[in-house]
């Protein structure tokens, strides 16, 4: 039986590495059928804004790898709700808006957590 994984993205999308190489790890790990989720932190929610330019700052664009998430069976997406609210985002109907509480409840659920 295969473990359950929760990947959290706490960087925005051009601040490194990190938010790119979260969404590696999660396509890689549906791709083979494993139960992943995924939340966005902190300024990671920064990824699910819309209309952000790449280009400009000569980077690859990850929107394209947000929606094939549920083309790889990723259909447990999260973003913390005081994170999107204290940088006044809306939260896309895709993804699961939750509590502080809540959060901390969804850590029970998983067999292993990494954060990027």
């Amino acid at each position: 039986m295969s473990k359950s994984l929760l990947i959290i993205s706490r960087q925005a999308p051009w601040s490194g590495p990190g938010a790119r190489e979260a969404l590696d790890v999660v396509l890689a790990g549906g791709a083979f059928d494993l139960p992943i989720g995924l939340l966005f932190l902190d300024d990671g929610v920064f990824q699910l804004a819309t209309g952000q330019d790449a280009k400009a700052i000569q980077q690859k664009d990850l929107s394209a790898n947000l929606q094939a998430l549920s083309l790889f069976g990723i259909d447990e997406v999260f973003a913390c709700s005081k994170s999107l609210a204290e940088r006044g985002l809306a939260s896309p109907g895709s993804v699961q808006p939750l509590s502080s509480e809540q959060i901390s409840q969804m850590f029970e659920r998983y067999d292993q957590v990494m954060t990027f």
